[in-house]
């Protein structure tokens, strides 16, 4: 019987499992150990502790930082290597071994001027492009901005497979212990506090909006939070928008179950769980029309073309009211399009990229 094929998983980002990558990692490995009957993973982060309740098994790699540099790079070999983001500068030390990478997005080359963009930056993703067998995108959008900035060969496969959705719509939970009315209904939005978030747009537009009230939660106290609360303070709302800052699974669950809507601006997006998580409690979300964000919150969304309040407004309005004239239908649909995103299908379609890889 031949040996088991053995995939090294570069994983340290699994270590911060608040930001999209950590989720994304962690995900990925809890599902392809469930799932896996071919393969030997070996999975790689600062403390073990992070995979106690993974089945299946797990070999573990500790994570070093001076791993970076070439000299201290990974000597061991593999069957293949796979980079589970484009921006790990963790590579293995010989240029040799087979080598998979998920590529999230290139919004670095999106939001910003060519001529800004680190070229450091941009050679590196060129480099670990280069050297892939094969790329997986996480989304069409992804997968045509790559190629539009990087001319990738047609020789190399480039398979599209969708993140999964680890929100499960739970029974009501308590409510959060906070400063604000919970009893008013409220527009939810939840993400990190940077500028291609756009969240800054919701202000004017809550603004005309008199009857609800804004929740807006994420790490308010990044540089940009600040602009959100001048634009709270200009709009003099301060009695109706409310900056939740960081929020635990709980309190997650509480806010998407009961708001009115979930709105979600953002500019630049490789793949956005957000609305996805809202869409498990068939709630109605309002998107920009944007990069990926059509694409994921599909026909029963509702668009933003532009952030002109007035327009925004408009949308909103017009949306509720579509909502609620056949809320049956809108909420079936955004509950079984929120389903279709399972990580377990979402591993099972990594497996068989490594199937197409490895075995022969």
């Amino acid at each position: 019987m031949p040996a088991e094929k053995r995939i090294f998983l570069e994983s340290h980002n699994i270590n911060n499992l608040y930001s999209g990558f950590g989720q994304f990692n962690y995900w990925l490995i809890k599902n392809l150990t469930e799932h896996n009957q071919s393969f030997q993973f070996t999975a790689y982060a600062k403390n073990k502790s992070v995979f106690k309740d993974f089945g299946g098994d797990l070999k573990f790699q500790r994570y070093y930082s001076f791993n970076r540099y070439k000299t201290f790079r990974l000597r061991k070999k593999y069957d293949l290597w796979h980079s589970l983001n484009q921006n790990s500068k963790i590579e293995p030390y010989s240029s040799s071994m087979p080598y998979l990478m998920t590529l999230h997005d290139v919004i670095f080359m999106e939001k910003d001027p060519i001529e800004k963009v680190s070229k450091k930056k941009i050679q590196l993703l060129k480099e670990k492009i280069n050297r892939s067998q094969t790329i997986i995108f996480i989304s069409e959008h992804a997968k045509r901005s790559a190629n539009h900035f990087f001319e990738i060969s047609e020789a190399i496969p480039q398979p599209v497979i969708y993140n999964g959705n680890p929100t499960v719509a739970q029974p009501p939970v308590t409510p959060p212990k906070v400063d604000f009315d919970l009893t008013k209904p409220y527009l939810f939005c939840i993400g990190q506090f940077l500028e291609m978030k756009n969240f800054h747009s919701l202000i004017g537009m809550l603004s005309q909006l008199n009857d609800l009230q804004l929740i807006i939660a994420g790490n308010k106290d990044k540089p940009y939070g600040e602009v959100v609360k001048q634009e709270i303070k200009k709009y003099k709302l301060q009695d109706r928008v409310f900056l939740a800052g960081k929020i635990s699974e709980k309190d997650k669950h509480y806010y998407f179950q009961n708001c009115e809507a979930f709105v979600f601006p953002s500019l630049f997006e490789g793949f956005g769980m957000p609305p996805i998580e809202a869409m498990a409690y068939g709630k109605p979300v309002f998107l920009a029309n944007r990069t990926s964000l059509p694409e994921i919150g599909g026909e029963y969304a509702f668009y933003w073309d532009q952030f002109d309040a007035d327009y925004m407004v408009g949308v909103f309005e017009d949306g509720m009211n579509k909502f609620q004239k056949e809320k049956d239908l809108y909420t079936n649909h955004l509950k079984k399009r929120a389903e279709s995103f399972n990580w377990d299908k979402t591993a099972k379609e990594y497996l068989q990229v490594y199937d197409t890889l490895l075995i022969k």
